[in-house]
């Protein structure tokens, strides 16, 4: 948790208390929140005395239920501040808002942190009482566990996200085969229910043989199927076979578990066998192996209790709004996720599961310079009917799932649903998807005029910045997004593949991806790609990116339309630079005065080039290692005088260009684009680069990420988790 200096309260108290000024006029207010408050009492900054049992309220609820009684009293016509002392709070539940809570332009309401204070509202208790055991483990009793009251499966001691125990540690089982029994109806090749049978290696069945059926009835089956996770309960094991067996819904036939896929096994005492794993048996007893120099007599042990910490109920059916309300310098820490009882089938980046902030019918609302951290799902859903909302210098780390998320996965059945014109802008969100790796960074639904600016994102396993969720050419309103300027490096670490640093899918006309860097995205196997527009991406514009050290290229298309990639630099793909795969009969897109440098033997392109219909224009190729530079095997010259079929003409799409007489890469040459340092990542241009008589247009790359005072673009810069020293002897066990 960053502890960096908050920005001072701009409004100063004017009055106390809830008395009128005027029979007609409500008093400027300042509600106050402190750790020592009562929510029985009116927000005064005066302390209790004898004289006077009157001071600070305790909770943001309590401060709600406060602006409300304020406003039985007749319409808020200034701002109401609620201002929060420094200290720590424990939630048990989330802090509620509805149409009742709203502000108006002329009297917003504003939960802020004291200044120089960093309020941290905490949905998790601490764990005490611990007691050595054998093998260095230590142990200690929960009773509200023990009797059915609570359970938990995210821990933190001392600020760092412990490990579920789990099996293998760093690495994953592969599935020797699976064999699918459907228990029901099949519908589109897709069993409604149905059991899967996972055999394993005789090695790796030794992790659960003999595993009794009160341990096996909470131990998880998590698998790794490129772009999706599933998470199930084991529910037999066949000795004779050597296999697992589970149910739930039948496999997806285009992504399914086949031989190879990966897998692990959480939450089962025999996997407690190195250092930083836990486990909470039903009995009430939680082991932990502390790492190495943790002392547990001191460690600051955190389980999780709540799920939310705010949930925001607007009525935009009904025209009902929850608006002008904003959170400043506030930090919120510790929420619960728990598997259910049915597990939780694939879907692509994990789009069910919901927030530890939910709103619905939000319109100008506001977080900023807040923080959200070890949490088990996303951290900020603006999800229905929500406007001009805006997520500003805010820093989301240590999440389960992932960051920010807006709009739905379903076309909004009328006007009032759709959610649109929000911004996030300056915030840091990195280091999580611990629980599900799928989950993305900043994911747009369908929601069109969003902008998203400026964000550093990175340390994750998945997709950056997700915009669209329409395989194909369907219609979406998932358009006019404007995502630029954004920072987005070191994710797609393994287990799973088909990875973009900035990814689109379907219909997006008017989208622009300008300005961003993106750089070492990688993967399980296939994919870890820089920009990645995936099925029917369309009418996007790519422009003045960078995009370097990416496994599989620094641009992919997998099949789209009229797209434009533009005056972008494009180096040092591992295993190609440029892929596309789908031929269609219409212009793919324009790729024109673009930088392709690398250092490696790989191929500058890689897919059925020949066939499909592009337009390339006035770009540099340049392969530094002094490889030759080919296209699908041809020399440049041959690869210019390679006709392109012109591409059928479609309506609802910008015209195709005039093909009369066009070739490959016309206008391209091959030459050295003279970057100032390429290996230590410096690509600014010397003066007399080849690239800039070709049309290139030089661009200031560093403007991408966050911006503001040094600290706050320190802190994007530091390390969030540094993994602790662990011995060698540790690391074998």
């Amino acid at each position: 948790m960053s502890h960096r200096k908050r920005r001072s309260c701009q409004i100063q108290i004017v009055s106390v208390g809830f008395l009128l000024a005027a029979a007609s006029v409500a008093s400027a207010l300042d509600l106050h929140v402190a750790p020592d408050g009562n929510d029985a009492w009116t927000g005064t900054l005066t302390r209790p005395s004898a004289a006077r049992d009157d001071g600070p309220l305790a909770t943001l609820t309590g401060a709600r239920n406060a602006v409300r009684k304020l406003k039985q009293q007749g319409p808020l016509v200034e701002a109401v501040n609620v201002i929060v002392a420094e200290g720590r709070y424990m939630m048990t539940g989330p802090l509620e808002l509805d149409p009742q809570d709203t502000g108006t332009m002329q009297a917003a309401i504003t939960y802020e942190a004291a200044p120089g204070a960093h309020p941290v509202f905490s949905g998790g208790r601490a764990i005490g009482g611990w007691q050595p055991g054998t093998n260095g483990i230590w142990h200690t009793h929960i009773p509200e566990v023990a009797a059915g009251h609570w359970y938990f499966e995210q821990l933190w001691v001392n600020g760092r996200r412990a490990t579920r125990a789990r099996s293998p540690n760093n690495s994953c089982f592969h599935m020797l085969d699976v064999k699918e029994e459907a228990l029901g109806s099949v519908v589109a090749r897709r069993a409604k229910k149905a059991r899967q049978t996972v055999r394993m290696s005789p090695d790796d069945f030794k992790t659960v043989a003999g595993l009794a059926a009160e341990d096996l009835k909470d131990v998880n089956l998590v698998v790794y199927q490129n772009w999706d996770v599933t998470r199930r309960f084991v529910e037999q094991i066949d000795e004779q076979e050597q296999s697992l067996i589970t149910s739930g819904e039948g496999m997806k036939p285009w992504n399914p578990w086949r031989t190879n896929t990966q897998f692990i096994l959480e939450n089962a005492l025999r996997f407690l066998d190195a250092p930083g794993e836990w486990f909470l048996s039903r009995d009430g007893t939680l082991y932990y192996q502390p790492l190495p120099g943790e002392m547990m007599n001191q460690a600051e042990v955190i389980a999780p209790v709540t799920s939310k910490f705010m949930v925001i109920k607007g009525d935009p059916a009904g025209g009902k709004f929850v608006e002008h309300v904003t959170f400043k310098g506030l930090a919120f820490e510790h929420s619960q996720w728990l598997t259910p009882p049915a597990g939780c089938e694939p879907i692509a980046e994990a789009a069910t599961i919901d927030a530890v902030v939910m709103a619905d019918g939000a319109r100008q609302i506001e977080f900023n310079d807040c923080e959200i951290s070890h949490i088990g799902t996303y951290a900020i859903w603006f999800r229905r009917g929500c406007h001009e909302d805006v997520i500003r210098h805010c820093r989301i780390e240590d999440f389960g799932t992932g960051g920010v998320r807006i709009g739905e996965i379903q076309m909004p059945p009328n006007p009032s649903a759709e959610t649109d014109h929000l911004r996030v802008d300056n915030n840091i969100i990195q280091d999580g998807a611990y629980i599900f790796p799928c989950g993305v960074a900043i994911w747009i639904g369908f929601s069109p005029d969003n902008q998203v600016t400026h964000n550093d994102i990175g340390d994750l396993f998945y997709i950056g910045i997700s915009a669209g969720w329409v395989w194909g050419y369907a219609e979406s309103n998932c358009k006019r997004n404007d995502i630029s300027f954004n920072y987005v490096h070191n994710i797609g670490r393994s287990p799973l593949s088909d990875i973009g640093g900035i990814y689109t899918l379907g219909r997006s006309d008017g989208t622009v991806v300008r300005g961003n860097v993106v750089h070492d995205v990688s993967s399980h196997s296939y994919g870890g790609w820089g920009m990645y527009t995936d099925e029917g991406s369309s009418g996007i514009l790519f422009e003045n990116n960078l995009v370097y050290n990416t496994k599989t290229g620094s641009f992919f298309q997998h099949y789209g339309k009229e797209n434009i990639l533009r005056n972008n630099i494009l180096a040092d793909g591992q295993e190609q630079q440029l892929q596309l795969t789908r031929v269609e009969n219409h212009l793919s897109f324009t790729f024109e005065n673009n930088i392709v440098y690398w250092t490696s033997h790989s191929p500058t392109l890689f897919g059925p080039w020949s066939e499909d219909r592009q337009l390339s224009l006035r770009n540099c190729y340049w392969n530094a290692g002094g490889y030759p530079v080919t296209f699908v095997g041809k020399s440049l010259s041959e690869w210019q005088h390679t006709p392109v079929k012109p591409p059928a003409m479609t309506n609802g799409f910008i015209a195709a260009p005039n093909w009369a007489g066009a070739g490959r890469e016309q206008g391209s040459l091959i030459a050295d684009p003279l970057f100032v340092n390429a290996a230590g990542h410096d690509f600014h241009l010397k003066q007399n680069s080849p690239a800039l008589r070709l049309g290139f247009k030089p661009f200031d790359y560093s403007q991408a990420g966050v911006y503001g005072d040094a600290a706050w673009q320190a802190e994007a810069k530091r390390e969030t988790y540094p993994q602790p020293e662990i011995s060698p002897e540790a690391r074998q066990n």
